[in-house]
């Protein structure tokens, strides 16, 4: 049989030069959700001519693989899977993307508050992370945008500057002494001193994304541009050297926001405008084992035509507990989170 195909494969590309022949690439599996867990079988047909799998290269994100693959090293979120047909000096892929999801439920979690602080009610905030005893906070929107150091056990913005109005201030962390913080559009961010956040330097985004939330992990900077992915970037450089993709068990989750790495974990506000959550995810594989659910939250800041989601979360290391805020919200509120 596999004679007869090979002739067949033969003849219509002799007689066919111009290839409008269709190489399509089939994926079987008992699961209908991908996980970490299933195994797949690749096959393909020429114009609805099955192949023999001997005359066919399999590539798994562009490594080769054979047509039968174990899912359990691969990333999750979306990857390729290409094939490729050589006969005759003529070469034909076809290529199909696949998503794998996390293999459990992410555990709900709520919250205790602890305490409450005021917080500025024009502000819209952006980011926020404590460093040696003060907390720092981004602001957005053109016009408004700004970073401040504040005094938060005293009441006191310590200091306080404005970006120029071109730029809509985003997310901020702070690394190596340094204090930095995005834009949403321009694809710049800026680096202050974390004393008197005078402007030190500026650097560019590596790839066409947006700037969201920014957080670290003392090694890596953690970016967010609105997507379902957070991008792992080198605070030397600013070049992007990794990214994982936020996965549950039967999505990706988009609109990842305002960051805080935490150990291992990785504490992610989602740009939402009916949902006050908090996304848990595996830092090292973007699997979300967890979600904070702050619903009543906002109902316990002041009402006003301007309030909107919770966004900012920065852990105190000290106090062993989170600090918890959102856009134009008139309280900062510090939080312990416990199991559901």
């Amino acid at each position: 049989m596999m004679k007869h195909i090979l002739f067949i494969l033969v003849f219509i590309f002799s007689c066919n030069q111009k290839s409008n022949d269709i190489l399509t690439l089939s994926i079987s599996s008992t699961d209908v959700i991908y996980t970490k867990n299933s195994q797949l079988s690749l096959s393909c047909e020429l114009n609805d001519i099955n192949i023999d799998n001997a005359n066919i290269k399999y590539y798994f994100n562009d490594k080769e693989i054979n047509e039968n693959i174990l899912l359990s090293n691969s990333k999750l979120g979306t990857n390729t899977i290409k094939a490729q047909l050589n006969v005759d000096d003529l070469t034909l892929t076809t290529k199909k993307n696949i998503d794998i999801y996390s293999d459990t439920k992410p555990i709900i979690y709520k919250y205790e508050i602890l305490n409450e602080y005021p917080h500025d009610i024009s502000s819209y905030t952006q980011g926020l992370e404590f460093y040696k005893e003060f907390l720092f906070e981004s602001t957005g929107l053109n016009g408004y945008s700004a970073i401040k150091k504040i005094d938060l056990f005293n009441n006191k913005v310590v200091v306080e500057k404005y970006l120029d109005d071109k730029y809509f201030g985003e997310g901020l962390t702070v690394i190596n002494d340094n204090v930095l913080q995005l834009t949403w559009k321009n694809k710049i961010g800026f680096i202050y001193d974390p004393n008197s956040l005078d402007l030190i330097n500026s650097f560019n985004y590596d790839k066409n994304i947006e700037g969201w939330g920014l957080a670290n992990d003392s090694e890596f900077l953690y970016l967010s541009d609105g997507s379902s992915k957070i991008r792992i970037i080198d605070p030397e450089t600013f070049l992007e050297i990794d990214s994982i993709e936020i996965v549950t068990e039967t999505k990706k989750i988009k609109n990842i926001n305002e960051l805080e790495v935490v150990d291992n974990l990785i504490y992610a506000n989602t740009y939402q405008s009916n949902k006050d959550v908090v996304l848990v995810i595996d830092k090292n594989t973007g699997k979300v084992i967890g979600l904070i659910n702050f619903d009543g939250l906002r109902n316990k800041v002041k009402k006003h035509p301007e309030l909107d989601v919770l966004n900012g979360i920065a852990y105190n290391k000290k106090r062993n507990s989170f600090f918890v805020t959102g856009k134009k919200w008139d309280k900062i509120f510090e939080v312990k989170i416990i199991k559901e």
